[in-house]
């Protein structure tokens, strides 16, 4: 039999989030539109009926297949009919969708208050390390001052509430730390405060975790009764010791998911069993993405960064076909396309009905 799906409007960050707690963070160009008109042009053409601002939206249009995340832009896709409303956007507390969901209403994505706590890498990784999963040292900055003895050079500076590698830098001594740290503090792009966290210089990968759910799996229908993880993706070809942000390098460019042989290895089936459950911890109910990386070739991995929404582009529209996300290359490892993984994510929208 084949699946029913409920009408999607695809909603897209209109707007920058509020500054808490003195932390900034950074608003990504555009909002997330590109991935938003991947999402709902894809769908549309895998025969799930898309609502959209525009009665007959271009492919080359981001802003035709999207809504703002405004209370306006709420109502309006409901108004054009929404069922599900998919949340590919940042989210916090107090933001419009809540009074979407206190009426019931059903989404694609993770719960704004969930998205506040652990989009704070410092608060999300000193919760993971209580909880005996592998971080890495990390401090709080707030002035140019000493690293507390656990640390060592090189170490990595980036922001706590941080937008992929945009302001993420490698610095290799105390003196180069104590200008940055002044520099960037001075800027207020990331609020008044930098965490400052160890540089583990072994190999670095991605894992995308899916939450509890019904999955289509090699034409079948599946219970996953926990939170699973895709195959991981390594990252590679990096910039002064950074993965580049992707608007700059196309993942496609310097990532491919993990050859039999290295998915098989101890350190990397512990990595995705630490991901699943570092995932149940913080009860995602959407995909996420961990970022990992060995202290040292051929090591244990570290976990150092989790992403309550991964970049959810993919090799989609025309001219696009070089965009296809860390998510989306993983999924392929396990047979979906960039469909699939869309279509799998619909099936998970919440409340259950």
């Amino acid at each position: 039999m084949a699946t029913t799906y409920p009408r999607v409007a695809v909603l897209y960050q209109a707007q920058e989030p509020p500054v808490i707690g003195g932390i900034r963070k950074p608003m990504k160009p555009g909002g997330y539109a590109d991935s938003g008109a991947d999402i709902a042009y894809v769908l549309r053409q895998a025969g799930v009926q898309v609502v959209t601002p525009t009665a007959t939206p271009s492919p080359d249009r981001d802003l035709d297949w999207v809504f703002p995340d405004t209370t306006d832009g709420i109502s309006q896709a409901q108004a054009s009919g929404a069922q599900v409303l998919w949340l590919n956007t940042i989210l916090f507390s107090g933001h419009p969708i809540e009074a979407y969901l206190a009426q019931g209403g059903r989404v694609v994505g993770q719960p704004p208050a969930l998205v506040e706590r652990y989009d704070d890498k410092w608060t999300t990784n000193e919760f993971l390390r209580q909880q005996g999963l592998l971080i890495p040292p990390a401090c709080i900055l707030e002035k140019p001052e000493a690293l507390p003895p656990a640390f060592s050079f090189p170490v990595v500076l980036k922001p706590i509430r941080g937008r992929g590698s945009a302001g993420v830098e490698l610095v290799p001594d105390a003196t180069q730390l104590a200008n940055r740290l002044q520099a960037v503090l001075a800027t207020g792009d990331f609020g008044s405060a930098i965490l400052i966290e160890q540089f583990l210089a072994g190999q670095e990968i991605t894992i995308t975790v899916m939450p509890p759910g019904h999955y289509l799996l090699d034409g079948r229908e599946r219970v996953q009764p926990q939170h699973w993880s895709l195959p991981p993706v390594r990252r590679f070809n990096h910039q002064a010791g950074i993965a580049p942000y992707n608007g700059t390098v196309a993942v496609t460019e310097n990532s491919a998911v993990l050859h039999k042989e290295e998915l098989a290895t101890a350190a990397v089936r512990q990595a995705m069993q630490q991901c699943a459950t570092a995932a149940q911890l913080v009860a995602a109910k959407a995909p996420i993405r961990i970022d990992c990386r060995q202290w040292v070739a051929g090591g244990d991995y570290y976990l150092f960064d989790l992403n309550m929404k991964p970049n959810m582009t993919g090799a989609a529209r025309p001219g696009r076909e070089d965009q296809d996300s860390l998510s989306a290359l993983a999924a392929r490892a396990i047979g979906w396309s960039y469909p699939d993984l869309l279509l799998n994510m619909l099936r998970q929208a919440w409340p259950q009905v």
